[in-house]
């Protein structure tokens, strides 16, 4: 089985709210939790796990930890369907982008933590040079995808998935032989600030800049934000690496 990210943990202050938020504005229905934990997902599976801890101090942008959980959706339909209930809503964006191989959607939660909502175009569409994938940022004409909207939104739907996880890190060379090397990752693309990775062809599964946090050192563990990265692969043994900035992934 092709690695994938299962899911992402979140450390919040405020969990009926950020709850709340997931779930109205971002359609994730709740699953399930214990204590200070929940659950939220699609379907029967969990994408989002939030942790609360109420002493936790709010997290610093410049901190090498989560950039943005990128939540895939099934198709272009699913997307026009978001937007619209977005809009109506009064969920402010941050972002709208064409990259290529996708089109997405960008937000924050309540707590600072970036959210990214996309559907990918079919991967004989990307254009490939090798283990190389062609990104791009252009702008999205929102009015042609909300021309897709033909029913209301209805919660994210089954199949929906957590696509990729965009890092913020220290330093590009250290991220490189951390996703790389210790994580077998392929690196798919290059920008200024930031490189991409992905397992078996995608385009990215997990991805790092510094656009924000150059120089970063360790994280600190008493602010909210990130608390781990939860990957699907069957052919590895159940462990929890964690990156050079303090950043735990566990695989399954």
């Amino acid at each position: 089985m092709t690695p994938a990210i299962d899911h992402v943990a979140l450390t919040v202050r405020d969990l009926p709210g950020m709850m709340a938020f997931y779930r109205d504005a971002l359609g994730l229905a709740q699953l399930g939790g214990e204590g200070e934990t929940a659950r939220l997902g699609a379907g029967d599976s969990t994408l989002l796990e939030l942790r609360r801890d109420s002493a936790a101090r709010p997290r610093d942008p410049r901190q090498a930890g989560l950039f943005h959980t990128a939540f895939l959706l099934p198709d272009r339909a699913d997307l026009a369907r978001w937007l619209r209930h977005a809009a109506e809503n009064g969920t402010r964006l941050s972002g709208a982008s064409d990259h290529g191989v996708s089109e997405a959607l960008y937000l924050d939660d309540p707590e600072g933590n970036g959210i990214e909502i996309y559907w990918d175009r079919s991967p004989d569409q990307w254009q490939r040079s090798g283990d190389r994938i062609e990104m791009f940022t252009h702008r999205l004409d929102l009015n042609d995808l909300l021309a897709l909207a033909d029913t209301s939104w209805q919660g994210a739907p089954q199949g929906s998935s957590v696509g990729h996880v965009h890092l913020q890190v220290g330093d590009l060379d250290q991220a490189d032989a951390f996703l790389a090397g210790d994580l077998g990752l392929t690196r798919t693309f290059d920008a200024p600030g930031g490189a991409w990775y992905g397992w078996n062809g995608y385009h990215h599964h997990l991805a790092g800049n510094t656009w924000n946090s150059r120089g970063a050192g360790m994280r600190d563990k008493g602010m909210t934000g990130l608390a781990e990265v939860v990957i699907r692969d069957l052919g590895r043994a159940s462990q929890t690496i964690t990156d050079p900035w303090g950043t735990p992934f566990r695989f399954l």
